[in-house]
């Protein structure tokens, strides 16, 4: 991919802003400027295959940048900032710095290192960003895949750590796990469960 001279522009999405377990993972991309990768779109609105498949290609031919911020950062954080901390070290994880970054949703992280525009419902209007929300999804879907092996009873390589009612039942029954946020009422309520059971017990 040749970057001399040109103006650079990376698109920055993520994943994971939603589910009680695991961290959020944003993605920061630059497409070259005859992109061969075709069919880029918003990655909710792609099978699980297709995005895979679409990754493999974007990891051939663009340039990318991920960040992550870890449930601990998320509970001391908020889930907002926690994401646009994940957003800015995506961009700072770019292999070489885009003279602009383009943003999905309506809000530019603080301190971005270069000039930033936050554009709403980015990820089906801006290839870039389509290509950074592919990335951020298949990334943290393959961390939840590992997850699932660290935490066998959640489920975590099927929901992903969203709250599903399988999830929020093996919750309760488990109670949380070291990649729960514990910031989540969800969690907080299993949280409060075990340690009543606890005390029951002890008692």
């Amino acid at each position: 991919m040749t970057v001399s001279g040109d103006f650079l522009i990376c698109g920055i999405d993520e994943a994971g802003r939603g589910p009680l377990a695991g961290p959020v993972v944003a993605a920061a991309v630059i497409l070259p400027p005859d992109c061969p990768v075709e069919g880029l779109a918003d990655s909710k609105k792609l099978t699980d295959a297709r995005r895979r498949k679409l990754a493999t290609e974007l990891k051939a031919h663009a340039l990318i940048g991920l960040g992550i911020a870890e449930p601990e950062e998320i509970d001391r954080l908020n889930i907002l900032h926690a994401t646009m901390t994940a957003m800015r070290r995506a961009c700072l994880n770019l292999p070489i710095l885009p003279h602009k970054a383009e943003i999905d949703g309506n809000r530019i992280p603080p301190s971005m290192p270069c000039e930033a525009e936050a554009i709403v419902k980015g990820d089906s209007k801006v290839a870039a960003i389509s290509a950074a929300s592919i990335i951020a999804k298949t990334v943290r879907d393959d961390l939840m895949q590992l997850a699932e092996k660290r935490f066998p009873g959640y489920g975590f390589a099927g929901h992903k750590g969203y709250p599903s009612p399988s999830h929020k039942e093996a919750l309760m029954q488990l109670g949380p796990c070291p990649i729960h946020r514990r910031s989540y009422a969800p969690v907080r309520q299993a949280t409060e469960s075990a340690q009543s059971r606890d005390a029951n017990h002890c008692g």
